[in-house]
């Protein structure tokens, strides 16, 4: 058994962010697929019962920002934060603008219902997707206006924590037919992407991912913590 093990489910968003940071710092882990835990109502390993959690030998973490700054400062390899105080401030804005736009306008709200909903046979709430729609051009319009004055990355000359924060996020979003339409109208966006694209962790993540199925505890969401319209 590995010292490092990351739970979580396939398809989490979160959890990819995780595996993108230990995979760029080179640090050899396990994957515990928490899928039949969490629809069998038994994953109880994260306090509030969500993933990502990462064990690291007698150390538990949860939380993605933490367990992915604790995997940069904790193991050798490639610093993922950047040695300037204005950079790393400007990465931790990012990686809190994931947690309090981008996600849950993108994913949350666009995403659950036009695929993982769907993909269970769960009819879209087309009044949740009406209501995000102008709030993820106007995210996207903040994304692109930064990475139009700020090329290659988003805080400083190197890939950091945020980028590999945002990415599954706007991977996600062109998944749907409405987020490809918004994404072919932001050229900025789209290097970015390009660019994340040539690094070797984001390649090593996309070769180990198994084809998309559907994430059957995701079921339980429409009682649980379904967006509203």
């Amino acid at each position: 058994m590995s010292d490092v093990i990351l739970f979580g489910f396939e398809r989490s968003t979160y959890v990819n962010i995780a595996r993108l940071v230990l995979i760029a710092k080179g640090v050899a882990f396990e994957f515990s697929d928490t899928e039949a835990a969490m629809q069998a109502g038994q994953w109880t390993l994260h306090p509030f019962g969500r993933v990502p959690a990462l064990r690291h030998k007698d150390l538990l973490l949860w939380e993605t920002a933490a367990i992915v700054t604790y995997v940069d400062e904790a193991f050798p390899g490639p610093p993922l934060q950047p040695t300037s105080v204005r950079d790393r401030a400007a990465m931790r804005a990012w990686m809190g603008s994931v947690d309090s736009y981008f996600y849950p306008w993108i994913v949350f709200r666009l995403v659950h219902e036009r695929l993982v909903f769907r993909e269970l046979g769960i009819d879209a709430d087309e009044g949740v997707v009406a209501g995000a729609l102008p709030e993820v051009r106007r995210i996207l319009d903040v994304l692109e206006r930064h990475l139009a004055a700020n090329p290659t990355w988003l805080a400083g000359d190197a890939p950091t924590l945020a980028d590999y924060f945002m990415l599954p996020s706007i991977t996600a979003l062109g998944f749907t037919e409405e987020g490809r339409g918004m994404l072919a109208q932001t050229p900025a966006i789209g290097r970015w992407l390009a660019s994340m694209a040539t690094l070797p962790a984001v390649q090593q993540l996309r070769a180990m991912l198994p084809p998309p199925a559907p994430i059957e505890h995701a079921r339980q969401w429409v009682q649980t913590h379904r967006a509203a319209a």
